[in-house]
């Protein structure tokens, strides 16, 4: 029973990783095109501001970050309103994680972006398509492919980081696994169960990956056709 009840709880303490991941994710996406966007600007009133919050995060340890913004948020606010609001552990980690993953990926972005070559879009505004439409379909197809293998590696990252939360009171997957530990004086095996969800997330993003990876190619590949046709 009592065995039920701690598996039922880090299945629990699972889901609470995955939900923090995915946020920070989805979150950490949108500022890294952001940042990715500040540093490419021509504006240097843009682009130097942009560049100095991308190094300063990507200087620090990660730890060092979620810690700061968990208590570091709390003290802002207060500065700002006046009025003492509490920041929840789960989206001081879900901002700390999104910042650290949109750093490394906003580098990642850029490259990508770059690495389609400037002739396409030139050739599409000579045929009068306009910028959004030549970046939806030409730029932004080739520049996913460019930049998926780096992504995924930084979301393996991310996955990883996670466990950072820990402490600062989510009671998360690792959390869960020490509190267990503790509970049960058998850490080995509850870590060992802990790696191993882990190491299960991680083959199935692999796999996504893969399928998304192959379809990015037969897109390309029928692309090509369709030029080499016409």
């Amino acid at each position: 029973m009592g065995l039920t009840g701690y598996s039922a709880s880090l299945l629990q303490a699972s889901w609470v990783t995955l939900q923090l991941a995915f946020v920070s994710l989805l979150v950490g996406l949108l500022l890294a095109v952001l940042f990715a966007a500040g540093e490419m600007s021509r504006k240097r009133v843009i682009s130097w501001p942009t560049s100095a919050i991308v190094t300063v995060i990507r200087g620090l340890p990660e730890l060092l970050v979620v810690l700061f913004i968990f208590f570091g948020s709390t003290q802002v606010l207060f500065l700002i309103t006046g009025d003492f609001i509490e920041v929840s552990p789960f989206l001081s980690g879900v901002i700390a994680l999104s910042l650290i993953f949109a750093s490394y990926a906003s580098q990642t972005i850029r490259g990508a972006l770059k690495a389609v070559p400037k002739g396409q879009r030139e050739a599409a505004s000579a045929l009068g398509i306009s910028r959004p439409r030549t970046f939806l379909r030409i730029v932004l197809p080739q520049a996913v492919k460019h930049a998926l293998p780096g992504l995924t590696n930084q979301w393996l990252v991310l996955l990883k980081d996670t466990a950072l939360v820990s402490l600062i009171g989510v009671t998360d997957l690792m959390k869960q696994a020490q509190l267990t530990s503790a509970a049960t004086h058998e850490a080995f095996t509850w870590y060992a169960t802990a790696a191993v969800v882990y190491l299960l997330i991680t083959l199935v993003t692999q796999k996504v990956v893969k399928i998304i990876d192959k379809r990015f190619s037969i897109q390309e590949q029928s692309s090509s056709h369709t030029g080499a046709t016409a």
